[in-house]
């Protein structure tokens, strides 16, 4: 069998908008040694692929991170394969929020140097000496505190349409910028209460150690993120204190945890937070757009995209050679001209 996918995107992408079948978005991770991440990731795709899994996972010699959909009946052979793993034995599974089974549309494993990018090379740091788990009870209650600082660590755009109240923004565009940017910050707190919070807990855990690392005292993380602590409010009534949309690195782009809007658009300023990829392949900047800007532009971020998109498709063919869009993510401290192909 082989171990990885054959077909063309676009047609996985048909596949998966015209099947019928329920399906449940997952996420989860765990932080263990893998000593040969090759083989462990062609034995996971083995076993995932017979379960008719898709989505995105991340394997490194520090662990695994995954974003996965599952055929919803196929959800507890999936669970009971994962518990075969003796150090996912009681992984705690991540349930999305707002599902519609669209998520993923290709099983897609990949090995890497680390299952989150931190910048870090000291090896004295210890992921075994890490913060505090808190649940969704616990944060509440810690965050009744005025001394309590919370820090958010997740991108500028994640934050950007939904937070915790009173939650502190590292401002910047990656997670390694951000851990030594959140030590230099905190200096003068390093005896407070400190909560780090993120979508899932793969971010904030590691960032909770790096505290530790770094000389802070009671350091704290929010056990499953974002998703984990919606899910529990709900199941024992309590009061949510998150306010907005959870940004998701998927498909949907985004889950609805309040009907409270606290972003804007970047065209036309109005509320908003929609988030989207420009239509034109020569951009495709993520941005946050309303449904008349959307009408109006054509899916696409500006002008300048509208009126390429209408350019005969030999011609943007030959000013799309040799673009390279990189992190291509609206930024308002930067010129919203910045992202602009060279044309």
């Amino acid at each position: 069998m082989p171990l990885h996918n054959r077909i063309s995107r676009q047609e996985l992408k048909d596949r998966i908008a015209n099947d019928p079948t329920p399906r449940t978005t997952i996420s989860f991770y765990q932080y263990f040694a893998i000593e040969e991440p090759v083989l462990f990731r062609n034995e996971i795709y083995r076993a995932l692929n017979e379960l008719g899994v898709m989505g995105r996972i991340y394997v490194a010699k520090e662990g695994i991170n995954a974003q996965i959909s599952v055929p919803t009946e196929n959800f507890e052979a999936l669970k009971a394969y994962l518990y075969t793993i003796p150090a996912l034995n009681g992984l705690r599974l991540n349930i999305a929020v707002n599902d519609d089974g669209k998520s993923f549309y290709v099983l897609d494993i990949k090995v890497r140097e680390k299952i989150v990018a931190d910048g870090i090379d000291d090896p004295g740091f210890d992921m075994a000496n890490k913060g505090r788990y808190v649940n969704a009870q616990e944060f509440n209650e810690l965050t009744n505190d005025p001394d309590t600082i919370v820090i958010d660590m997740r991108n500028h755009y994640e934050f950007e349409v939904g937070h915790f109240e009173k939650a502190i923004e590292i401002p910047s565009d990656t997670f390694r910028e951000q851990l030594p940017m959140a030590a230099d910050m905190m200096a003068e707190n390093k005896d407070k209460n400190i909560i780090m919070y993120c979508t899932g807990g793969i971010r904030c855990e590691k960032a909770s150690a790096y505290m530790l690392h770094k000389g802070f005292k009671n350091v704290f993380h929010l056990e499953g993120g974002i998703i984990n602590y919606t899910n529990l409010v709900k199941e024992q009534g309590l009061e949510n204190k998150f306010h907005g949309k959870n940004f998701v690195f998927d498909q949907r782009l985004g889950e609805r945890i309040t009907d409270e809007v606290i972003a804007n658009c970047h065209q036309c300023g109005k509320p908003a937070d929609t988030h989207t990829n420009c239509v034109n392949d020569a951009c495709h900047l993520l941005f946050i757009q309303c449904e008349e800007c959307k009408e109006k532009f054509e899916n696409c971020c500006s002008q300048e995209c509208q009126d390429f998109i209408h350019l005969p498709e030999e011609e943007q063919k030959r000013l799309r050679s040799g673009i390279d869009k990189g992190r291509n993510v609206f930024n308002k401290s930067k010129s919203r001209l910045q992202h602009k192909m060279n044309k």
